[in-house]
């Protein structure tokens, strides 16, 4: 998942490895979005839960540049022993990971890639990879849009640096963290009124 630095900036600015303005950090980096085309900026990498209610369980940034299949690793050696299934997007589907998850007892569930096995799929097992794809998509796709409402992460950080935009970007996470904690043990609502909370805390 990318959060808060996805500027948009003319492909010929990459390509001569321009930075877009002196104002932006520069150790974060570019990448090419499904959705915005290319990008500049960081990347939160996260495992939430599919559910009810969206926990974030583990979660690193880096530049936007890195490679999801290669930071997912250490994200999923920090997850709860009880997880049985961990749902990615085609980018996690890789043999190092699929061997990791299997060590722990994980099966993971990743979409297709369509160029290697084209629409409509019919291979054993594609109904349910749909539910459950559909499933990480809804939970990852709204847990952004309201981690960015919460914290303002529509627009830039306020920090430079890779050091101090994790220390921004993940307190961000533990606080979210720590809210839910709260309003689960005052039984509170877990998914409407926690920006409210946070900024009157």
């Amino acid at each position: 998942m990318t959060l808060f630095l996805s500027f948009l900036f003319p492909k010929k600015d990459r390509e001569a490895g321009k930075v877009p303005h002196t104002s932006i950090d520069t150790e974060a980096h570019w990448t090419k979005s499904g959705w915005h085309g290319w990008v500049y900026g960081w990347k939160l990498h996260l495992v939430a839960t599919a559910a009810a209610v969206w926990i974030p369980l583990a979660a690193i940034l880096t530049p936007a540049n890195a490679a999801d299949n290669e930071e997912a690793p250490a994200l999923i050696r920090e997850l709860p022993a009880e997880l049985r299934f961990l749902l990615g997007d085609v980018h996690y589907r890789d043999q190092t990971l699929a061997s990791l998850c299997e060590e722990r007892g994980i099966i993971l569930v990743t979409s297709s890639n369509t160029s290697a096995h084209p629409y409509p799929h019919s291979d054993p097992g594609v109904e349910v990879r749909r539910v459950l794809h559909k499933t990480r998509s809804l939970a990852i796709d709204n847990f952004n849009e309201q981690f960015k409402g919460i914290f303002d992460g529509h627009a830039s950080v306020p920090t430079r640096g890779l050091c101090a935009t994790s220390r921004f970007v993940l307190g961000a996470i533990l606080v979210y963290q720590l809210t839910l904690l709260y309003q689960y043990l005052t039984d509170g609502d877990l998914r409407v009124g926690l920006k409210s909370f946070i900024k009157a805390a």
